[in-house]
């Protein structure tokens, strides 16, 4: 059976932006459930997001159930940090991408998470079953994914009033200047490149703020941490690229194309923290770099002083804005 739930309208408002503020879900997805004929209004399917509901109607959303399509073969697996009934805390892999799309042919965090029979909430459509926030293709870490639909909803309250956040740890060049950089510029799609992001006036508001951590040995890289005030599409690398800077591996921001190569983007969602959504204690995750990414870091920079940045008490409170 679908997953329902009722709501009545207690004042004059857009159909969109009332699901929005109950759901905890963007225009856009609530958008989605419209489109899938999922909304009812007084017991009536509606076909538009911008219908004005009057004082006093029915609304019902009926999510979506995951469809019965042919799997695809998952060839990876997924460290699991973390488990309980509401939710799952994981280590996302570099190369795997977290949802399906018309454009992507190979197996997703999404499929991986059906074929090992984790309950997911329908909250975002089909296609994006548990996925409460996600990362890039290229870029592994933290990842905290829904079981159900309460849980859905309070973990994106947490996006959007910030109690919920993320420390990044990257490797650019050239160096930083200053210890402490922040960045706020607006971020929208480029004009140039259908591909990338970039800082437009037009775009929407974005802050990142990034700190030195440790210098590579022939001081051309830099170890930094970032750390996220926004979660805007490309966001860290839009805004080290407004500054002429990238992250190694990472061939659609480059400046230059004779740059140090990498077989991954070498970007990795080391932490997060929320509040869990049962027991509304805080909670704080860390995850362990790939071996790719621990080669790297090895091979180019000093491991004593490695090992005394990666704590994860030094890289939150280096910040200006901590938990």
């Amino acid at each position: 059976m679908n997953e329902i739930e009722n709501y009545s309208c207690e004042e004059v408002a857009r159909l969109d932006i009332f699901l929005a503020s109950k759901i905890g879900q963007t225009r856009s997805q609530i958008a989605q459930l419209i489109k899938l004929g999922c909304v009812y209004v007084d017991n009536k399917a509606v076909k538009r997001p911008g219908v004005k509901l009057k004082v006093s109607q029915d609304i019902r959303v009926e999510f979506p159930e995951a469809k019965k399509e042919k799997a695809l073969d998952v060839d990876f697996d997924v460290e699991v940090l973390y488990e309980d009934d509401d939710l799952l805390v994981i280590n996302k892999p570099t190369g795997v991408t977290v949802h399906p799309a018309p454009s992507v042919k190979e197996a997703t965090l999404v499929d991986w998470l059906k074929h090992k029979g984790v309950r997911l909430s329908t909250i975002s459509g089909e296609e994006r079953h548990g996925i409460v926030h996600r990362l890039d293709k290229g870029t592994s870490g933290t990842m905290v994914v829904a079981k159900n639909n309460e849980s859905h909803e309070f973990l994106s309250q947490q996006l959007q009033d910030k109690s919920m956040g993320r420390y990044y740890i990257a490797v650019i060049t050239p160096p930083l200047k200053d210890d402490i950089t922040t960045i706020e510029k607006n971020i929208g799609r480029s004009a140039n490149n259908r591909l990338k992001m970039a800082c437009v006036e037009s775009g929407k508001y974005a802050k990142t703020e990034f700190k030195q951590l440790a210098l590579s040995k022939d001081e051309r890289n830099q170890l930094i941490a970032c750390k996220l005030f926004t979660g805007r599409t490309h966001q860290i690398r839009v805004h080290l690229e407004s500054m002429n800077r990238h992250i190694i591996g990472d061939h659609i921001y480059a400046t230059a194309s004779k740059e140090e190569k990498s077989e991954r983007i070498l970007l990795h969602a080391h932490s997060i923290y929320f509040i869990h959504p049962a027991t509304k204690e805080k909670m704080f995750f860390s995850a362990n770099f790939d071996t790719t990414m621990k080669d790297y870091l090895d091979k180019k920079f000093d491991l004593e002083r490695l090992n005394e940045v990666m704590d994860t008490d030094y890289i939150i409170h280096s910040f200006t804005t901590t938990i």
